[in-house]
């Protein structure tokens, strides 16, 4: 029996989760909410998650009914992230470590979110689709490797969602791309948008510039908000859907799995599953609880580390904005 805890904060999400041999025991967490129009700043989000840590961590504790003695190993995420939220929970995760005298795990982020995956859906062997505010990835796994096959080459998929949102003052409550998700529902109307796929790689920048030079013109002319976001979905998530069939044609893979906050939006895998049902393939996607940044998806990467003999060197806790999924020696895989 394996007992990890897991520490998650790279973005506006502080989590704190705990994982038994593939049962999540507990995976409480708080969110950063800013105005509507406002996006959040790493030192205002690392100021909340530093007043939230600690009641985060002892419902965690109290809901998986275990001690500090019981665990086995601290995991936290590592990077990639904003720096000062990366920065305040990795302090209290080393913290921790030394108090229970336990190992302690520098986690890959986004590795997190496909262990995650891989566990709540049982996809054995998937092309993935990482998706998030600060990502946007399309991966599969090689020789210890998750390798990138495709990636923006500006900003990711959810920072383009979030900052159309502003643009169009939805909240940012619980997020906005969950906000644009449901105002896209209204809309019936669609806007011919720039669609950007170069090779394997996709590009949101222009089409963001694109749209919000154009938002408040056409709202003026008799198109919706719901027009507006619905246009936008359906082009990103087209884009998106592209590069992960041609993926799956160069693997030969019969899985797509979709991991990350922009993974839960149902449009999406409306989208993918219709491109999987044209291959025979399977989609697996996770709901709100585990797509969405949390301490479980980071316990769960631990647990693998732990068990696979990967441990981090003290000198080496520290934090990085900047870490490529493929940098990782993915060694609890053949």
């Amino acid at each position: 029996m394996t007992v990890i805890i897991g520490f998650e904060g790279s973005a506006n999400k502080i989590g704190v989760g705990i994982v038994k041999d593939g049962e999540v025991l507990s995976n409480p967490r708080r969110t950063y909410i800013t105005p509507p129009g406002e996006g959040f700043l790493p030192r205002d989000t690392a100021k909340h998650h530093r007043k939230q840590v600690l009641v985060v961590l002892k419902e965690a504790l109290e809901q998986a009914n275990i001690t500090p003695d019981q665990i086995d190993g601290v995991a936290y995420t590592k990077g990639p992230g904003m720096g000062a939220p990366l920065a305040s929970v990795a302090v209290v995760a080393r913290t921790v470590a030394q108090l229970w005298d336990k190992p302690i795990l520098g986690v890959n982020h986004c590795i997190g979110h496909i262990e995650m995956g891989r566990l709540i859906t049982g996809a054995e062997n998937p092309t993935v689709l990482y998706v998030s505010g600060g990502n946007t990835q399309v991966i599969s796994y090689s020789q210890q490797r998750y390798r990138i096959f495709g990636e923006t080459i500006d900003i990711a998929v959810g920072n383009c969602l979030d900052r159309f949102a502003r643009v169009i003052k939805l909240s940012n409550d619980p997020s906005p791309g969950y906000n644009i998700e449901q105002c896209a529902k209204e809309g019936n109307r669609f806007i011919p948008l720039p669609y950007v796929v170069k090779g394997m790689d996709v590009s949101f920048s222009g089409i963001l510039s694109f749209i919000e030079d154009r938002a408040e013109k056409l709202l003026q002319e008799g198109y919706t908000k719901g027009d507006l976001c619905f246009s936008l979905q359906e082009t990103i998530f087209a884009m998106l859907v592209e590069t992960t069939e041609r993926a799956m044609a160069h693997c030969g893979s019969k899985e797509v799995l979709i991991v990350g906050g922009v993974g839960c939006n149902m449009r999406l895998q409306e989208m993918m599953e219709i491109m999987c049902q044209e291959r025979q393939a399977m989609l697996y996607a996770t709901d709100m609880r585990f797509c969405i940044d949390n301490g479980a998806m980071i316990a769960q990467a631990g647990w693998e580390m732990l068990r696979a003999g990967v441990l981090t060197p003290w000198e080496e806790t520290s934090i990085t904005q900047r870490y490529r999924t493929d940098e990782v020696l993915v060694k609890w895989r053949d």
